[in-house]
């Protein structure tokens, strides 16, 4: 979103002011935890964070979310920071977008839409940039306010009622080609779904939990790969699968993909719905979470959540704490230990814990899965592999 210019002019920066109104549904520790949250995302689209601005009211105006004196206020904070960018954590409705764009004269992004930029920017394979064209264009489609010019066409002679409105000629176009879309994308999927069902000879454990906990790190570590890894949140959404040694005798597929998020968008997750079934179709899950996170158990369950929305609710599962670097000592890690006695502390920085997951993997492919009871692939352990 941030536009680069020649050298003898001044680079344009899009700075944003953060809003978020707190209505009586929702938890005010959560809804602060949104709104840092909702910050590091404008700052993985490339945003500079002017100010925010935070209204508690018993609901959201339905005309421009916030009010008028609210609004009156955001005017202020746009004139004094110079911000040209209005970034909302609520969910927008088309007629709020549009009066509230139409007030502040600039331009209106909401959790989604900094979400959806975030997904453009980090798809790299071709299903994955279909799916994000996807997800954009149903999101136009459900944006797309009706104002006063969208009146219905009459009829002809001879012909009866008031014909196409505007609002349907003008979608028209987008559904073709979110029909279009989708044809791709399941081609896509028929054939990777045929390539793995021919190529499977191993166990398969998928990596998910909430973006940023450390996923492709770990799958760096127990397969000496080099995933893409960086600290922002959505660093990679591509599928990426590498084999791992358990034993001498033993390896199984681990695959890693996009990660979890509070109000991960209905239309991504439809989207990216074959990127997800690896999830569902996996013989166990790691999830994992970042143990020092202050709302962790926020996380945890926002990670069942997506689960269970995904279909994935019934696949065997394993609790990872990750970012232990110094073991349970920490007094919080401790307690969250002591909170889910089934999880296993690790880092995937340092390597603490990896062999005790890899046991526990162990023990749980034993338990659940018909592939683990198949003989071995011929396919030599490279020597020095294992252990790590």
């Amino acid at each position: 979103m941030t536009r680069r210019m020649t050298s003898q002019s001044t680079a344009h920066v899009e700075r944003a002011v953060l809003v978020q109104v707190v209505h009586s549904q929702m938890d005010p520790d959560e809804a602060a935890d949104s709104l840092l949250e909702l910050e590091r995302l404008g700052k993985t689209a490339g945003l500079t964070i002017a100010t925010q601005l935070t209204q508690r009211r018993p609901r959201p105006d339905g005309g421009t979310l916030v009010g008028s004196g609210k609004l009156e206020e955001l005017k202020a904070l746009f004139a004094h920071t110079e911000a040209n960018t209005l970034l909302v954590d609520n969910e927008l409705s088309a007629i709020q977008a549009h009066n509230l764009g139409k007030q502040l004269g600039v331009k209106i992004l909401d959790r989604t839409e900094v979400i959806l930029e975030i997904f453009a920017r980090r798809a790299r394979t071709a299903e994955a940039k279909l799916q994000v064209q996807l997800a954009r264009l149903e999101f136009q489609l459900k944006r797309i306010p009706v104002t006063e010019s969208q009146q219905r066409f009459k009829g002809k002679a001879n012909v009866r009622g008031p014909g196409e409105s505007h609002l349907h000629l003008r979608n028209e176009p987008l559904r073709r080609r979110v029909a279009e879309l989708r044809k791709k994308i399941t081609a896509i999927q028929n054939r990777q779904t045929s390539r793995d069902a021919e190529k499977r000879q191993w166990p398969i454990v998928s990596l998910v939990g909430y973006t940023n906990a450390g996923k492709s790190t770990l799958l760096n570590t127990l397969s000496g790969a080099e995933a893409y890894v960086d600290d922002k949140l959505f660093a990679t959404l591509d599928t990426k699968t590498r084999k791992v040694w358990l034993s001498s005798t033993h390896q199984i597929l681990v695959t890693d993909t996009v990660g979890f998020i509070r109000n991960l968008p209905h239309s991504l997750v439809a989207s990216f719905k074959s990127t997800l079934d690896i999830a569902s179709q996996a013989d166990l899950l790691l999830v994992l979470v970042d143990a020092t996170y202050p709302h962790v158990d926020e996380h945890i369950d926002i990670c069942r959540r997506t689960l269970r929305e995904i279909g994935a609710k019934d696949v065997p599962q394993l609790l990872i704490l990750n970012k232990c670097d110094h073991g349970t000592e920490n007094d919080e890690i401790h307690e969250l230990s002591a909170r889910y006695p089934d999880a296993l502390c690790i880092s995937a920085r340092t390597g603490f814990g990896l062999e005790q997951l890899k046991h526990a993997i162990t023990n749980a492919l034993k338990k659940h899965s018909d592939m683990w009871r198949l003989p071995p692939a011929i396919d030599p352990m490279p020597k020095n592999e294992y252990p790590m």
